[in-house]
């Protein structure tokens, strides 16, 4: 079980002390190691064959009295300075007096043991020097008595073990909430006294100026002082001014007092320690001042009244100087002592108590580790709405080596990363284009260094071999995205580079290159079927005329056979179906379009013999109109359907002369396209 050593100065020294009885037993504060060197068996001499199996009554002995403060089982070990000597000792409790001890509940009185040990143990080891260990439960009290048989003054420790603990007010945080601070300076030897210097010796000393330093504002603690451990232990013979030598030891004893609660089990608990005094001037110690060499500027601001050169009085005076010849002359003493700028140096530092000892020393001056630091790039993917600029998450930027203690803080100019202002306020989702920002890159010691990260948006990347497409509208396409990104997902599900037997309608494709993901639309046009617009009919000839489409056409009377040129001849008359295609080959559009009988003389004579022209037959086409000019080309007569589509030979109601007269005759065919056809012809007038 791992020894619990709290609290207590351990005096191994063979001392002297006065002996204590059970009604002054020494309280047990924690599980702490004591060292105690009985002389006698104290004011009483406690008759215990009757009630412990000691067979005699007390010889060199000592009373213990301790509380348990939290249960489970516990053990000890009296551990005797010289192993010859003989010690015994007996428990009683729990929760007796000592005016009613009770028998002993753990005893031993076995002849000395061969390790000078005797006690609790928490293994059993068939020991006859050794009893079995304690169930004890939080609250209950006990009394130990360790006796030296064999009369000696060599003196003993007692050590505890096992999982309860045993109360005590110094490791309590609620009534001891600050350490305890020892006076003066450690010695080497941890041993030794700590060590006070004083300037001039023999000297009064008031040893009631140590107590606030040494409670360090603990409440319900009092401190008192002594000349030797003896009375450190007992709390006798407390001093407060005397006369002070050069190596003389004195004690000081922190006990703990309940007032509001007398039964209080941390009452009487106490601590001790010891110190003494030197006498001649201080020694300050050499020591390190460090500050930031931000962003590598060669200086550093250093407040130098942090210097601990003497740690024993952290507030004596100190006046710092370039030189050692300043310092013995006392010129030119450093003001800014709180601020001063410095690179790499030494100092020189004259330090005086408040008892006016004087010592000098030298403090160095000197950078900590520069911020580790560098220039980094973070690439980052296009925002959709807006491709030249993305967001940057800034705080990824690998501008440091380090892993640890590391915080940043970003600039949009090397300037104000140099003045630490104006800092970019969203790091994390920083949107911006093309651009440069810098960074203090701070270590665990807030020192800086400054790095620039550039950023670069990662622009769209698309297909320069997709493009829109016109295809018939019957037909299917294949869209090809092209070799050389990582991924492909078109709208369809598929992620090839293509797709096929695509029809008319639209698609996207996303493409992949590196993180990025670029949305591409293209279209699949249905191609512009081609319009016949209108047809000339000339005697046996007509003449298609064609809009829309692309170009060149072709022409057709049974979508058959097709021909480069929109001019047939020889046509029979009646109807006759055309076919136009473009250059798209797609189903051709047609039209029904009729050639007229021709006429080429009348004689309007009155015999009732080719007296009229007659194209009433055609009164089914839409907007029929027949219309006849003269050689120069004047409008003669208009047979429309008041004139039942027929001429008589008369114009303005009068006859014409015998010639040769031209018309033309125009409609709508009865397709969708509304088609518009003109039929020319001549015709041979002669009047008798």
């Amino acid at each position: 079980m791992k020894k619990l050593l709290l609290l207590f100065i351990l005096f191994l020294s063979q001392l002297y002390f006065s002996q204590s009885d059970c009604v002054s037993s020494i309280p047990v504060c924690g599980n702490s190691n004591i060292s105690y060197t009985p002389s006698g068996h104290g004011d009483v001499e406690e008759d215990l064959s009757s009630i412990s199996c000691l067979a005699s009554d007390e010889n060199f002995s000592v009373w213990y009295k301790f509380t348990v403060a939290t249960s489970g089982t516990l053990a000890f070990v009296i551990d005797s300075n010289v192993n010859n000597d003989d010690y015994d000792f007996a428990v009683f409790g729990p929760n007796t007096d000592c005016s009613n001890l009770g028998n002993a509940i753990r005893c031993n009185y076995a002849p000395a043991s061969p390790t000078g040990n005797t006690g609790l143990e928490l293994t059993d080891s068939n020991s006859q020097w050794f009893e079995p260990y304690m169930d004890v439960v939080a609250g209950e009290t006990y009394y130990l008595i360790v006796d030296n048989y064999s009369n000696s003054a060599n003196g003993f420790s007692l050590t505890w073990s096992g999982t309860a603990t045993l109360t005590s007010a110094f490791t309590d945080t609620t009534l001891a909430p600050n350490p305890f601070i020892v006076p003066g300076v450690p010695a080497a030897n941890p041993s030794d006294p700590n060590y006070i210097v004083k300037c001039v010796l023999p000297s009064q000393f008031n040893f009631t100026t140590l107590t606030n330093g040494i409670l360090n504002g603990n409440t319900g603690f009092t401190i008192t002082y002594h000349t030797n451990a003896n009375d450190a232990i007992t709390g006798n013979a407390p001093i407060t001014t005397t006369t002070v030598n050069a190596g003389e030891i004195f004690y000081y004893r922190i006990i703990y007092e309940d007032l509001t609660n007398p039964d209080n089990p941390a009452n009487g608990c106490f601590q001790s320690g010891k110190f003494t005094f030197k006498q001649g001037d201080i020694t300050p110690e050499r020591v390190t001042l460090y500050a930031c060499n931000n962003n590598n500027a060669g200086t550093g601001t250093f407040n130098l009244n942090t210097a601990n050169v003497y740690p024993a009085e952290p507030n004596a005076v100190k006046k710092f100087y370039l030189t050692l010849a300043d310092l013995n002359a006392d010129v030119n003493a450093i003001t800014n002592v709180t601020n001063y700028v410095s690179g790499v140096k030494t100092l020189y530092v004259k330090v005086q108590t408040s008892e006016g000892c004087v010592g000098n020393t030298t403090v160095n001056l000197d950078f900590f580790p520069v911020s580790n630091a560098h220039d980094a790039t973070i690439e980052s993917c296009f925002i959709e709405s807006n491709t030249v600029t993305a967001s940057f998450d800034l705080n990824t930027a690998n501008v440091t080596t380090l892993t640890t203690g590391v915080t940043k803080q970003f600039y949009l100019t090397l300037a104000n990363a140099i003045s630490g202002t104006n800092p970019i306020n969203n790091p994390s989702n920083y949107i911006s284009q093309n651009t440069d920002v810098y960074v203090r890159v701070f270590t665990e010691n807030n020192c800086y260094a400054i790095s620039k990260i550039t950023l670069k948006v990662l622009p769209p990347v698309k297909s320069t071999i997709l493009q829109n497409k016109t295809i018939c509208v019957e037909n299917t396409t294949t869209l090809d995205a092209g070799p050389g990104f990582d991924e492909y997902e078109w709208s369809t599900g598929a992620t090839t580079q293509s797709i096929s037997n695509v029809g008319v309608g639209s698609y996207w494709v996303k493409l992949k290159t590196g993180p990025c993901f670029t949305l591409q639309q293209v279209q699949v046009y249905a191609s512009q079927q081609p319009v016949i617009g209108s047809i000339d009919i000339t005697n046996n000839t007509i003449t298609i005329n064609v809009t829309g489409g692309v170009g060149p056409y072709q022409y057709s009377l049974d979508g058959i056979t097709w021909q480069n040129s929109n001019v047939f001849t020889g046509l029979p008359r009646g109807e006759v179906k055309v076919y136009v295609k473009d250059s798209f080959n797609c189903i051709p559009v047609d039209t029904q379009i009729t050639v007229p009988n021709l006429l080429n003389a009348i004689t309007p004579n009155g015999d009732n013999k080719n007296d009229y022209i007659d194209y009433s037959a055609l009164a089914y086409k839409k907007n029929l109109e027949f219309i006849v000019y003269d050689r120069y080309g004047n409008k003669l007569y208009t047979a429309d359907k008041n004139r039942d589509y027929k001429w008589d030979g008369t114009a303005f109601g009068k006859k014409i002369i015998t010639g040769t007269y031209w018309y033309t005759i125009t409609w709508n065919e009865n397709d969708k396209n509304n088609t518009q056809t003109k039929y020319s012809g001549w015709v041979l007038v002669k009047s008798r």
